[in-house]
């Protein structure tokens, strides 16, 4: 189905990001597997195509789209080739960049962005510590106010571009007797003494996303490293999730699609009993049915898509978006993995990647369960 969000400027810059993604991310895409990490040369190539900084007022050194199918366009090209530096890159462009353009002062707009456009500064976001998963209001971190600086202690845990940013968005509890109302987000920056950061994390999937363990022991920080207001850091976060739900989800769809074209394409070569493996009734109607939640599930997104570029797309439907993008994205892929055979167990087939790659979407971004309560509540329930 034809999709109609998009207008000629989300088309033509759609052929920048793909020329971007073909001259800069598919040659290395197997080194930055074999690293665990991206070249800092690709965050450098994709500022100065400006693709980094789509969110950030152009008097920052952004481009200022002010549309967030710009967004979306970025996302999807990102991952037809890897889910893994979408991620990372989405992270900083999608997620990391509406607090800092949203929340900080103009001294720290001015000290950070223009870095952060250009792929000079790095980020991240530190939210998930190690006994919290998924309840933002249980972070044990703390930031005790000491003078006019604050005092950080404590440790995050599965944060993408966590081994390598050069800031890291960190949010902590700075009122304890408060929970959800007493957490304040902060900026670390690299070479701030008490940072230290553990091994890159042993994935299932996606390995080309460097995801870190973070350690802070009396990290001392200055009052202009606070990030938004005190003690509303929890508020701060809820009014960004929904795009970084929806962002999730335009890739996690992107990426299933992708993979079902390519399965498409496979099925119609290989040989079995005489005939391509495609024209038997049961894998020619498992293909119809996945075509047609692919393009269900677009319909929706885009719809979302559009009512957020409107800034009327509510948390609720952003966890819609997120939970079932997750759950059709596995279901997708794991039926191409069963039409592939035994070549879709091998790693040297994108599809077996791609299978492994996907698993955690369910899981990062608030897990599927925790998208159903939301919902849920909001049924009265």
């Amino acid at each position: 189905m034809r999709r109609t969000l998009f207008e000629d400027d989300h088309d033509a810059f759609r052929e920048t990001a793909r020329a971007f993604v073909d001259r800069t991310i598919r040659p290395g895409y197997e080194r930055f597997v074999e690293q665990r990490h991206i070249d800092r040369e690709v965050w450098l190539e994709a500022g100065r195509q400006g693709l980094l900084g789509l969110e950030v007022p152009e008097e920052y050194g952004g481009s200022g789209a002010g549309d967030y199918r710009f967004n979306a366009v970025f996302g999807e090209e990102l991952c037809k080739v890897s889910a893994g530096v979408a991620s990372c890159l989405g992270i900083h462009g999608d997620v990391v960049a509406p607090y800092l353009v949203d929340l900080c002062t103009e001294e720290q707009k001015r000290r950070w962005l223009p870095r952060f456009s250009s792929g000079e500064l790095t980020t991240g976001i530190a939210m998930t510590e190690p006994s919290g998963g998924s309840d933002l209001a249980a972070l044990r971190s703390t930031a005790v106010r000491d003078g006019s600086d604050w005092v950080l202690n404590g440790s995050k845990t599965f944060i993408t571009n966590g081994y390598s940013a050069d800031l890291i968005v960190v949010a902590a509890r700075t009122s304890p007797e408060k929970r959800s109302k007493g957490i304040t987000l902060f900026a670390v920056e690299t070479g701030m003494p008490g940072f230290e950061r553990g091994r890159k994390l042993e994935k299932v999937g996606q390995p080309e996303s460097d995801t870190a363990e973070l350690f802070f022991q009396d990290v001392r920080l200055p009052a202009d490293n606070v990030i938004g207001e005190v003690d509303r850091g929890f508020v701060h976060m809820m009014e960004r999730l929904p795009q970084e739900r929806l962002g999730a989800a335009i890739s996690n769809l992107a990426h299933a699609r992708q993979i079902l074209l390519e399965t498409i394409e496979y099925v119609k070569e290989r040989k079995a009993f005489g005939q391509s493996i495609g024209s038997f009734q049961h894998n020619k109607f498992t293909l119809a049915e996945l075509a047609t939640k692919v393009d269900v599930t677009q319909a929706f997104l885009d719809q979302c898509t559009l009512a957020h570029t409107a800034r009327e797309l509510t948390a609720v439907d952003a966890a819609k978006a997120k939970y079932w993008s997750a759950d059709v994205q596995n279901e997708i892929i794991d039926a191409c993995v069963q039409l592939h055979g035994g070549y879709g167990y091998m790693t040297e087939y994108r599809v077996a990647r791609a299978w492994m790659d996907a698993r955690v979407t369910r899981i990062w971004a608030g897990s599927n369960e925790i998208m159903k309560e939301l919902i849920g509540r909001d049924l009265g329930l």
